[in-house]
């Protein structure tokens, strides 16, 4: 909370599990009282695979933002998302991985690797390019 932007009920990163300089490493624990499981779908209650792709890119943003020292004026948006797939649903009771590495990066724009696991198992899989603006 201290480098991202996000708050409830849109921060889906719970902590930060190992940090080096060009990865991240984050989890997530899905539980059945997420706002979205009302209506997705109420009887089998399925994380939407959009916000598996936003976990990834908020813990990008956490290893994105973490060095820059006027963050609080900064944001970080998505410009694409490449090669995105879905193994496997993710469900209530299940703790998510996020494993996030930079492929390239330059000062404002960069480009990151992100998968999801749970319990070892892929789930989710995207290549993310975002881009650095002021506030």
């Amino acid at each position: 909370m201290e480098i991202l932007p996000h708050r409830y009920p849109f921060l889906l990163v719970d902590r930060v599990l190992e940090i080096g300089e060009d990865y991240i490493v984050a989890l997530k624990n899905v539980t059945y009282n997420e706002p979205y499981f009302q209506g997705h779908f109420p009887e089998v209650p399925v994380m939407p695979g959009v916000l598996l792709v936003e976990a990834m890119a908020q813990a990008g943003g956490v290893l994105m933002l973490r060095d820059v020292l006027d963050r609080q004026n900064k944001l970080i948006y998505f410009t694409g998302i490449d090669r995105c797939r879905f193994r496997r649903p993710v469900v209530p009771g299940d703790q998510v991985i996020f494993e996030v590495r930079v492929l390239k990066k330059r000062a404002r724009f960069a480009v990151l690797e992100g998968l999801a696991k749970v319990g070892g198992e892929l789930v989710a899989e995207a290549q993310l390019s975002s881009a650095m603006v002021d506030r």
